[in-house]
């Protein structure tokens, strides 16, 4: 274990809380944060992907966060890549890095130290395998998948996920070797992280879609409109183009449906979201859960917060 990097992790679905404990955490740790949100990197699209403003920031710095224009694709092996030396950087300078999101991906592959051959993208592919997902579903994709990458398609037909299917084809198609392939060449390098993971979620479900349905309702007033207008008629990458807060207003701006079906369409979609970023991080038991439901106050959650965090570093 020596030589190691700590590296404390907090994770959790969307509106669970995690940018305000991390922010605490961080402060009595002396850390300093890398936002771990596949959709957070991008500028201007500030109010849909609840980025913490400044004030929520407290002074701590984050990294990996509004660094990247719309227009600009942006993959798991560039995460990897950026998040490696940043954690070096912060370690370098005595303080801890603290790796917070909700982009399961990008957590798992950073702190499993998955390493990426120089990774080529096909956005082109990409949009012929989800016309084909329209046109026949996800069982002719995974049946394409199946025909070089068999244990993907296992794996991945248990739970489909419709862009991770995609991917894998895509990675496949323009790699020359399956993911299935590379993730495991990858396990073949040591890795220096010694990560202490907590997860943040509500024992009652409903509490959480509650927190959730509330946020929309805070962004709209903060300007969720105007911003989907603007991010909506400018130029988007692959990436960026799927975010949640910008399709789901597609329709009103076509005066196809009302602004308050689409805000109940928003509302739906990341209740969904939340639903599947549960789900991936609930196959992690490493991770040390804490439901907030189960505490009287903010004060309570964090002191539990931090008796972890303190173990993972001194312990």
């Amino acid at each position: 274990m020596d030589n190691l990097i700590n590296i404390i992790s907090v994770v959790g679905p969307t509106a669970s809380g995690k940018t305000k404990l991390s922010v605490e955490l961080a402060k009595t740790f002396n850390g300093e944060i890398i936002s771990a949100d596949s959709m957070q990197i991008y500028k201007d699209m500030q109010i849909a992907t609840a980025k913490p403003t400044e004030e929520e920031k407290c002074g701590i710095i984050h990294h990996l966060m509004d660094f990247l224009p719309a227009d600009k694709s942006y993959s798991v092996a560039n995460f990897v890549t950026d998040a490696k030396k940043c954690v070096e950087d912060i370690h370098n300078r005595n303080k801890i890095p603290f790796v917070v999101g909700g982009t399961g991906l990008y957590v798992d592959s950073l702190l499993n130290n998955i390493t990426f051959s120089e990774e080529k993208r096909d956005e082109k592919l990409c949009e012929e395998l989800m016309q084909i997902y329209k046109d026949e579903g996800s069982e002719k994709l995974l049946e394409m998948l199946n025909e070089f990458d068999s244990e993907s398609a296992q794996r991945l037909s248990q739970q489909v996920n419709v862009k991770r299917i995609i991917r894998a084809i895509e990675f496949y198609k323009t790699n020359g070797i399956t993911i299935t392939e590379q993730n495991k060449n990858s396990m073949l390098v040591k890795n220096p992280y010694k990560t202490t993971k907590i997860g943040i979620n509500f024992r009652d479900r409903q509490k959480l879609y509650e927190r959730i349905n509330i946020r929309v309702d805070m962004m709209i007033e903060r300007g969720l409109i105007e911003e989907a207008r603007r991010i909506l008629s400018s130029e988007l990458s692959f990436t960026s183009v799927k975010a949640i807060g910008y399709k789901e207003l597609i329709p009103y701006f076509r005066n196809e449906k009302t602004l308050d079906e689409c805000i109940e369409k928003l509302k739906m979609e990341t209740r969904r979201y939340a639903k599947r970023q549960i789900t991936w991080f609930k196959r992690d038991t490493d991770i040390n859960w804490l439901y907030a439901d189960d505490y009287n106050c903010f004060e309570e959650l964090y002191n539990a917060a931090a008796l972890i965090t303190k173990r993972g570093i001194y312990g």
